[in-house]
């Protein structure tokens, strides 16, 4: 991936609009960005484009209906249930 995707996919990520998907979302991008796939970018960025609080809860709650229940969604509940890192400075 180009810097400058890798760049704005990470500023999507921390700037959702409220600070619970900041969390999921920013923490994820900052450790697997530059390593996703091609498809898995383009989930991931497509994720990104739907309402906060819609992929806040795909990703918070297990069993989210199709086509939210993806790849990129399951990557991003893993990679938390392992504990994710928290943000240092808070």
């Amino acid at each position: 991936m180009d810097e400058a995707r890798l760049k704005r996919l990470r500023f999507r990520a921390w700037r959702r609009g409220f600070s619970e998907a900041d969390l999921i979302f920013g923490p994820f991008a900052d450790a697997h960005a530059c390593n996703l796939t091609a498809a898995q970018v383009e989930a991931f960025e497509a994720l990104l484009d739907e309402p906060d609080h819609d992929a806040f809860a795909w990703v918070v709650r297990a069993g989210a209906t199709e086509p939210y229940e993806t790849g990129i969604v399951r990557l991003i509940r893993a990679f938390h249930a392992r504990g994710a890192p928290r943000p240092t400075g808070e």
